[in-house]
This record gives C-alpha cells, sequence and structure tokens, in this order.
C-alpha cells in the first residue's frame, strides 16, 4: 500500500468513527434485551450497588434500569420508553429492529454506499412496511371475541390468572371507554403482596384511614375530596411575636374549626386528602363519625373523585356557604378499609364508572414483576380493540419484509440498498425468537418466508416447542396493529437519527462546573479544544 493509499483509508476510518462507535453502543444495548423476546426468552437480573434486585424479562424495565452513559444508546432507550408511553408494549420488538436497522445500515455505508442513500431506502421501506401492517390488520368486532385472551396470554407471558383479570376488566369498562384517546386500561391495575385476584366495580385508595377510631366501613356515603391540607392558615413568626398577629392566628383557628364542623352538618362521611390533616380537624370529625384519609396519592385522589363525581376543592373552599360546598360532594354506595391489605375501597360512586384490577402476588418480590406483566396485557388487550391484530411470533413481520423486498424494485439507485436493511431487520424478530428456543435462526427464517410463498399466508411461523411450521393465528399467537405500527416507525426514527450522526463532540460546560472543568484540565495538561 502507498502513502497516498493508506492516507485514504486513514480518513475513511476517521469518517466513520462516529457512526462505528454510536452503532457498537446501540448493539450492546440491542443485546441486553433480545434474549427476553418470545414464549422461550430468558428473564435478566438488575442488581442495584444496595444489592437491591429485579428479576424481569420485560423489556422497558431492563432498559429503563441499566446504567447507561453512551448518548446513542440513550437514545434508543428514549425509544422504547416512547413505545411504552404511547403503546405500553412491544418495547423489546422495537429494540430488536431499531438495532437490525442501525447495524444492516452500517453494513451497508461500510460496503460503500453513501449514508444518504441509505437513509432514504431506510425511510421508504419503513413507510411501505406500515402500509403494510395496516392492509394486513383484523378487526375485533365484539369484546367475547377468543381472540383478547389469546393476546392477554401472548403479552402477559402466559400468565392465565392474568390474562383472564384483564380480559374480564375490558368487557366490564366496555368497548367506547378503551377507545377514548385519554383512557389507559393499564393504569387501573394494582399489584399487592397477599391480595386474591379481583375485578371490581370502584377504586383502591392506596392507603389506611386516619386513625383507627374512624369507622371501618361506611355505608350511603358523602363524599369530600380535598387537594390541600386540611389544616388552618399559616401566620409568619414575625407576625405571631404581635399582639394583633397573635389574634390574627386566634381567629384563623376558630374560623378553621369552623369549617371542619361545616363538613360534619353537611352528612359528609368520607374526606380524602392530599395532604396532612390538623389534629383538630382530626378530632373534631373522628368524633361526627367521619372516616379520613390523609396524603392520598394524586393518582388515587383523582380517580377517587371521578368516580364518586366529587369536585376537588382546597381548603379555603370550606369557606363558602354550606349550599355552595354541597356542590363539590360526590357519593359512594359503600367505603371499606381492607386492614390486612392496608388499602381503602370506594365502590359504587356516581361520576364515572371506574374498575379496577388488583393482582395477587405471593412476595413482596413478585410484586412488581406481576404489575408490569399485568400492564403489557392490559395495553395490548386495548391497542388490539382500537387496532386491530395482526399474526404474531414474528409471521406478520417476515410477510412484511417480503412485501418490502418486492418494493425494492420500485426505486431507483443507491437507495434499494436502504430498503434491504428494512427487509432484513424485519427479519430479527423472528429470528431471535427460534435462537432463544434453540433453533437456527437461518435456517427457520427461511423455512417461514418458503412456506408463506408457497401457501400465500401471511400466518406462518415457527412453532417453539417443536420447531415446525405453524399457523400463528390457529395457534391464538397474535399481536395488536398498533403495537407493531408504533414499533417499526419508533425503529426506523432512531435508525436514521444514529445514522445521520457524522461527527460526535463534546460539549463545553458552562457557569461553576465550567469553572471547575477548566482547572482541572489546566492541572492534567490537557489541551483546549
Amino acid at each position: 500500500m502507498n502513502l497516498k493509499q493508506a492516507g485514504s483509508g486513514a480518513e475513511v476510518d476517521e469518517r466513520l468513527a462516529a457512526l462505528l462507535t454510536n452503532a457498537n453502543a446501540v448493539r450492546a444495548i440491542t443485546a441486553a434485551v433480545e434474549g427476553t423476546i418470545g414464549p422461550k426468552g430468558l428473564d435478566t437480573m438488575l442488581v442495584d450497588r444496595f444489592g437491591e434486585v429485579i428479576i424481569t424479562n420485560d423489556g422497558v424495565t431492563i432498559l429503563d434500569k441499566m446504567d447507561v452513559n453512551h448518548p446513542a444508546a440513550k437514545m434508543l432507550i428514549n425509544i422504547a420508553k416512547a413505545q411504552q408511553a404511547e403503546v405500553g408494549d412491544g418495547t423489546t420488538t422495537a429494540t430488536i429492529m431499531a438495532g437490525g436497522l442501525v447495524a444492516e445500515g452500517v453494513n451497508q455505508v461500510l460496503r460503500g454506499v453513501p449514508v444518504a442513500r441509505v437513509i432514504e431506502g431506510v425511510r421508504y421501506g419503513v413507510a411501505r412496511a406500515i402500509e403494510e401492517i395496516k392492509r394486513r390488520g383484523r378487526k375485533v368486532t365484539d369484546l367475547n371475541d377468543p381472540v383478547l385472551r389469546n393476546i392477554a396470554m401472548i403479552a402477559g407471558r402466559e400468565h392465565a390468572d392474568i390474562a383472564d383479570l384483564v380480559v374480564a376488566a375490558a368487557r366490564l369498562i366496555g368497548a367506547e371507554k378503551l377507545c377514548e384517546p385519554n383512557f389507559k386500561l393499564s393504569d387501573i391495575i394494582t399489584a399487592e403482596e397477599g391480595a386474591e385476584n379481583e375485578v371490581f366495580m370502584g377504586v383502591i385508595v392506596d392507603k389506611e384511614r386516619m386513625n383507627k377510631e374512624m369507622p371501618e366501613e361506611l355505608t350511603d356515603v358523602k363524599v369530600l375530596v380535598i387537594d390541600d391540607a386540611l389544616e388552618p392558615e399559616e401566620i409568619g413568626d414575625e407576625a405571631l411575636s404581635t399582639e394583633s398577629g397573635f389574634k390574627r392566628y386566634i381567629e384563623l383557628q376558630d374560623e378553621f374549626k369552623r369549617n371542619v364542623r361545616k363538613i360534619v352538618e353537611l352528612g359528609v362521611r368520607l374526606v380524602l386528602v392530599d395532604r396532612g390533616v390538623h389534629d383538630d380537624a382530626d378530632e373534631i370529625l373522628t368524633d361526627a363519625g367521619v372516616m379520613v384519609i390523609q396524603r392520598v396519592p394524586a393518582k388515587d385522589l383523582r380517580r377517587a373523585a371521578e368516580h364518586t363525581g366529587a369536585r376537588m376543592m382546597k381548603r379555603t373552599g370550606l369557606k363558602k356557604d354550606l349550599a355552595d360546598i354541597e356542590k363539590y360532594l360526590g357519593y359512594a354506595e359503600r367505603v371499606y378499609e381492607d386492614e390486612k391489605l392496608e388499602h381503602v375501597r370506594i365502590l359504587g360512586g356516581q361520576g364515572k364508572p371506574m374498575a379496577t384490577i388488583l393482582v395477587g402476588a405471593a412476595t413482596e418480590e413478585v410484586v412488581g414483576e406481576r404489575e408490569r406483566i399485568a400492564k403489557d396485557a392490559a395495553s395490548s388487550v386495548q391497542a388490539a380493540i382500537k387496532g386491530g391484530y395482526v399474526p404474531g411470533g414474528g409471521a406478520c413481520e417476515i410477510a412484511i419484509a417480503r412485501a418490502v423486498e418486492k418494493a425494492r424494485e420500485e426505486i431507483k439507485g443507491m437507495a434499494a440498498y436502504g430498503v434491504d436493511c428494512v427487509t432484513n431487520a424485519l427479519k430479527r424478530p423472528l429470528a431471535q425468537i427460534v435462537e432463544n428456543a434453540g433453533f437456527n435462526p437461518l435456517e427457520k427464517v427461511e423455512e417461514v418466508i418458503a412456506a408463506q410463498a408457497a401457501k400465500g399466508s401471511d400466518s406462518l411461523g415457527i412453532d417453539c416447542d417443536t420447531g415446525e411450521v405453524a399457523d400463528m393465528l390457529e395457534r391464538g399467537v397474535v399481536d395488536p396493529v398498533p403495537v407493531k405500527l408504533h414499533a417499526i416507525k419508533a425503529a426506523g426514527e432512531v435508525a436514521v437519527a444514529i445514522l445521520r450522526i457524522d461527527t460526535i463532540i463534546k460539549k463545553k460546560e458552562e457557569g461553576a462546573a465550567a469553572g471547575k472543568t477548566a482547572a482541572s484540565s489546566d492541572a492534567a495538561g490537557m489541551p483546549d479544544f
């Protein structure tokens, strides 16, 4: 090799340094979750510096809890979080496909394909893939369709008890509510150690009554929700040191007691408070047989208000006339404390119908994982009701890959190599699923491609027990359309973003941090950049 050639090679290596560094970071993140996908996927143990352990195969949990510093790796993790926030499932699939797109894109660039052409092809291929998924979706027209339980089973990692709970809740709530943009079925799930699996109309407040002298159970209950502290207005220490200030303090204390007695006069039996409750209020309300729950979590406070039809008020609202305060009250048929589970249930509210899914767990260690599993199942069931479903197990992705491969002929020039990236990335989920099941991924992917082409079916995949080609729809292996759509879209977006990065430059520090950095740099003899 002459000097000119050597210099040229060095320039190429330097030009691709950022791309290769980012690709390696993405590969490391993908490797962390790919072993969890599919029915034979295994768990990951996450351990912190205090020895706390989480055992899970939930992709977004693994990614969220990983100690990651590389910016490209963080981009991939953020895509997984966005997938979770949008549809609640499919994070592992999105991560694997994004990793596949980046890896394939780098391979094409190393072959000499310009990055701009690769990106052009990737965008075209992803757009075609999205069109194909929408075209192949099957609608859910009946909440009693057995396909919903199949979806819950797949997303719920074969936990039949959780799948049954989720489907029962979906039927209880109804399709109209499930299709509302701001309603998330996963939000009504709570898991508790020692609880029995249960679905009921009502809400749980994850707190106990303020003291044991208050009633444990109530019926025909007027409810007051205070989004504030139930305490007198405060006076500064300087004001208290004056005679007028102390007089004002006494007046506020008396006014506060009068306002609390209004609650009793209105016949309120349950008071939910966002923050603390003053001792005077505690005494007055306990003597009147009112159940008070203080420091209620914001989510529980909101759900309780919606279910009972109560309007949240501030403590200053108690200064109003009785007739005005009455307008803020809600109603529930029954309220009681479950002492074993240390929470309060509010049932039969006159506001919005609210269902709760209570998932039981045998030990404290599995509570979090059982809740994550139930939330995945609930999110998938709701997504299928909203947007339909397609064959799962990687079968649909193979069918789409075949369609994208045919569309490659429609694009001219070197952008076709970018389309190849999408085709190969779409094969990754099935390849990883069968590899986790102990089979040769190359062999099984080709078997599925050939079988789908021969039979004209998009539902043929691999039975992970036998390794034989099987119809995923007949086996009940299905995935929601919105999960697939968002996974492919998210994978395409992060892959393009990473492929577009040509240079990595460390930002200068600003403010006080900059002075410390400069001082340490001078001390170490580091050059400025």
